[in-house]
């Protein structure tokens, strides 16, 4: 049994490590924002997710990596656009135009697909060292509404 596991495309692009199917990841698991990726993916998908990839704070001090073995990836692509009444610089995730695209290998930098832009991944690990994982009670995330 596996964990599914959110990785924002920004971490990726800023500082982290490429990965591929069959690859052995050491990260810090902390938890997913499910509300937001419900925006993204739709609630039922959202809450297949078990954790999120942090390596920017966020997280407890003295939290644990976990190692697991990388054994599913997919690109998640969604449309933005700004809510009714909000400034029209301010743009959120459109609801149900979230779309997954399985994929070998990530380095962060996967193209958008037209009108959808990239967000990030959802990656199966194998269950390996997953129950040693410790969270925070709080992941900061980036700002997104206000």
């Amino acid at each position: 049994m596996g964990i599914r596991v959110w990785v924002d495309n920004w971490q990726m692009q800023c500082c982290g490590e490429p990965f591929g199917i069959g690859a052995e990841v050491s990260w810090t698991l902390v938890d997913a924002d499910k509300e937001w990726l419900a925006d993204v993916l739709g609630a039922e998908a959202a809450a297949t997710v078990d954790a999120a990839e942090e390596h920017h704070g966020g997280t407890r001090e003295g939290a644990s990596a976990t190692a697991a073995t990388v054994t599913g990836i997919s690109a998640v692509h969604c449309r933005f656009a700004p809510l009714p009444g909000q400034p029209a610089h301010t743009r959120y995730p459109v609801p149900g135009s979230g779309t997954l695209t399985a994929l070998t290998s990530a380095d962060g930098w996967t193209s958008d697909r037209n009108e959808r832009q990239f967000v990030g991944y959802l990656v199966e690990l194998s269950a390996c060292g997953v129950d040693s994982v410790r969270r925070p009670r709080h992941r900061p995330s980036p700002p997104r509404r206000m």
